[in-house]
C-alpha cells in the first residue's frame, strides 16, 4: 500500500531568508534565554556583518565547509545564516560527542574553522583538529563600514539586487545546504548530505500542515546538530515571519517553561523524554499558551500523552522522521489547528499521515513485494526530502536508497486511512531519550572489557520498548566471566557514553544466540527473546 501527497518547491532557502527579513523588518523575529533579541531587519543586518567579518578575518576563498559548535540561540541562528549567505556549507557539530567523534566529522568534511563560543568550550572541553573561532571576539572587529553595509542590506538595497550580488540566484535546489552527522551501523559518524530542496520542501510541508498563524511563537530547544532542530526551529525561523525563541538545552525544564511563559509560546517541538521532565517540573501556567506540541525520535506512550494533556491542556501529537529524510515524514495534528491540520488528522498509536509531497509504502521484509493495509513490513519513503547521499560513501547510500525510495529500517503498517503505525525496528539501533545508540558499538565495548578477542558469538545487544526512555538496551549472552555489575563498572571506566551502558538488570543468559539459516543474526527472534526475558518487569527500570 502506498500513500502520496503533493510536491512543494519554492525559492532556495537563502533567498527566502532575505525576503522574509525584508518583509518583516520591524517584527520581533528571534530571541533567546540570554536576553538577545532581533527583529527581521536586525537579523539580516547582523547576518550581513558576520558574513563580512568571516570573509575578511577567518575564511579562505576555497573553504567550502564551516563547522559550528553552538547551542540553540540567536548567535547560532546568525552564524548559520551568515555561513549560508556566503554560499558555504554550515555543518552543525554535536558538542556532546567525544573529541574523537568530532574530529572524524571534521576530517570527513575537511573543516578548517569551527565557529563556537568560549562558554561552549568551557562546558564541553574538546580537542578539535580545526581552529576554534570565538564569536565573542567579533564585536571589536566591526567597523562603521560593516554597520553601514548591514543597514543597507536590511533597509535600502532591493532584495533582488542583494541576491544577485551574493550569487544566490545561481543556487539550485539540488545544491548542498548542510551535512548532518549520524551514527553508522558501526557507530562511526556518517555525514547525511541535505540539499536546499530537501530542507526547503520539508519546511514548506511543515508550514502548510502546522497552519502557522501570525501570532505563533515557536519554542526552539532542540539542538541544531539534529535534523529536527535544524529544519524546524532553524530554517522555519529563517524563512517564515513567525517569532522563534531559543534555550540552549531542552533538559533545563524550569527555564524552558519560563521561556514559553515569558514569550507566550504556541508551538513546542520536543521528544517524549523531554515532555516527561516538563510534566514533573513545570507548573501548568508555563505552557498555558501552547496550542501545538509535536514530538518525535521515540514512541509517545499513551499515559504520558494523557498526563501532559490533563496538566497543560494540549494533547501532544506524535510524528516520525529520520535525518536522511530532512527529517519529517509524517505527523499527527489536531483538527483545531486549522484546515490543513484537519486534513492531516490524528490517530493515537500511529505517527500520523505523510506530509504533503512525501510518499510512503510498506513492502515484505524478504521479497520486497508491496503489502496491503494492516500488513506489517519494511517502511519505504520517497519524495523531495530524501537525502542526496552520505558524504564520501556512495556505496552505503546506494544500500538504503533504492529507485528513489529510502529504506527506513523500521517495520510499519499502513491503515485504510493512510496512518502509519511503527511496529518494530529492523536496524541495529536503539533510540534512548531520542538519541541513536548503535548495538554493534555496545557489543564491541562489551567484548573489549570482557577480554574476548575471538569471533565466537557469545553475546548480542538488542533493545526493547521502555516507557521512560523510549527504548532499553538488553544484553543476551551465553555466559559471562564476571557479574553484570562489574561489567557495567568496567564500561564506565572505559569511557563509554553513559547512554550506551546497559543496566546490570538488562543482562540475560540464554542457551544460544538466535541465528537465521544463512548464519546471520535473527534480529526479530533476538528482540522477541529479550521481550520474553524481561516480561513482567517494570518498564521504567533504567537501562
Amino acid at each position: 500500500m502506498e500513500t502520496q501527497g503533493r510536491p512543494k518547491h519554492e525559492l532556495t532557502l537563502p533567498r527566502a531568508f532575505l525576503r522574509m527579513c525584508r518583509a518583516n523588518r520591524r517584527r520581533p523575529k528571534v530571541a533567546d534565554s540570554t536576553g538577545a533579541a532581533l527583529t527581521g531587519a536586525g537579523l539580516l543586518a547582523r547576518t550581513w556583518v558576520l558574513r563580512r567579518l568571516l570573509r575578511r578575518e577567518v575564511l579562505a576563498p576555497d573553504e567550502r565547509f564551516v563547522g559550528l559548535l553552538l547551542p540553540p540561540s540567536v548567535a547560532a541562528v546568525v552564524a548559520n545564516a551568515g555561513v549560508t549567505l556566503d554560499r558555504r556549507i554550515a555543518v552543525n557539530l554535536n558538542y556532546t560527542a567525544s573529541s574523537e567523534v568530532l574530529n572524524e566529522c571534521i576530517a570527513q568534511c575537511g573543516i578548517r574553522h569551527v565557529l563556537t563560543s568560549r562558554r561552549v568550550i568551557e562546558r564541553f572541553p574538546l580537542n578539535l583538529d580545526a581552529e576554534a573561532v570565538y564569536l565573542e571576539d567579533f564585536p571589536g572587529k566591526v567597523g562603521w563600514s560593516d554597520r553601514l553595509a548591514g543597514a543597507a542590506a536590511a533597509w535600502l538595497v532591493p532584495a533582488t539586487l542583494v541576491e544577485r550580488w551574493l550569487g544566490l540566484t545561481r543556487d539550485a535546489p539540488d545544491d548542498l545546504l548542510t551535512v548532518i552527522f549520524t551514527s553508522g551501523s558501526t557507530g562511526r559518524p556518517k555525514g547525511v548530505m541535505l540539499s536546499h530542496g530537501n530542507v526547503g520542501s520539508n519546511v514548506a510541508a511543515i508550514v502548510e500542515v502546522f497552519c502557522l498563524k501570525a501570532h505563533d511563537v515557536l519554542v526552539g530547544i532542540l539542538p541544531l546538530f539534529h535534523s529536527f532542530g535544524y529544519t524546524v526551529t532553524l530554517w522555519t525561523a529563517l524563512t517564515c515571519p513567525q517569532k522563534v525563541v531559543y534555550h540552549y538545552t531542552p533538559l533545563d525544564a524550569r527555564r524552558v517553561g519560563q521561556l514559553c511563559r515569558e514569550h507566550s509560546g504556541t508551538i513546542l517541538t520536543a521528544t517524549p523524554t523531554f515532555l516527561r521532565s516538563y510534566l514533573r517540573q513545570c507548573p501548568a501556567d508555563d505552557f498555558a499558551t501552547l496550542e501545538l506540541v509535536v514530538v518525535g525520535a521515540e514512541k509517545l506512550p499513551d499515559e504520558l500523552a494523557d498526563a501532559f494533556a490533563e496538566k497543560f491542556g494540549v494533547d501532544p501529537s506524535e510524528g516520525y522522521g529520520t535525518t536522511e529524510l530532512s527529517p519529517v515524514v509524517a505527523s499527527n495534528l489536531p483538527a483545531a489547528r486549522g484546515p490543513a491540520a484537519a486534513r492531516q488528522g490524528s490517530k493515537r498509536g500511529t505517527v500520523g499521515r505523510p506530509l504533503p509531497g512525501v510518499s510512503v509504502k510498506v513492502v515484505d521484509l524478504e521479497t520486497g513485494r508491496d503489502l496491503g493495509p494492516g500488513q506489517p513490513g519494511m517502511l519505504l519513503v520517497k519524495g523531495p526530502n530524501v537525502m542526496r547521499g552520505y558524504l564520501g560513501r556512495p556505496g552505503q547510500a546506494a544500500e538504503v536508497v533504492r529507485d528513489g525510495w529510502y529504506v527506513t529500517g523500521d517495520v510499519a503498517a499502513l491503515d485504510d486511512e493512510g496512518f502509519i503505525r511503527i511496529t518494530d525496528r529492523a536496524s541495529r539501533f536503539a533510540k534512548i531519550g531520542g538519541e541513536m545508540v548503535p548495538h554493534l558499538r555496545v557489543e564491541q565495548a562489551l567484548r573489549a572489557v570482557l577480554g574476548w578477542s575471538d569471533d565466537e558469538l557469545r553475546l548480542v545487544v538488542t533493545s526493547v520498548a521502555d516507557a521512560r526512555k523510549g527504548e532499553r538496551l538488553v544484553v543476551l549472552h551465553t555466559g559471562l566471566p564476571k557479574p553484570p555489575e562489574t561489567v557495567c563498572r568496567d564500561l564506565v571506566e572505559s569511557g563509554l557514553a553513559p547512554l550506551w551502558i546497559p543496566s546490570p538488570a538488562s543482562f540475560r543468559q540464554v542457551d544460544e544466540i538466535p541465528l537465521l539459516g544463512t548464519g546471520t543474526l535473527d534480529l526479530k527472534r533476538i528482540r522477541d527473546l529479550a521481550r520474553e526475558q524481561l516480561a513482567g518487569e517494570s518498564a521504567d527500570r533504567p537501562g
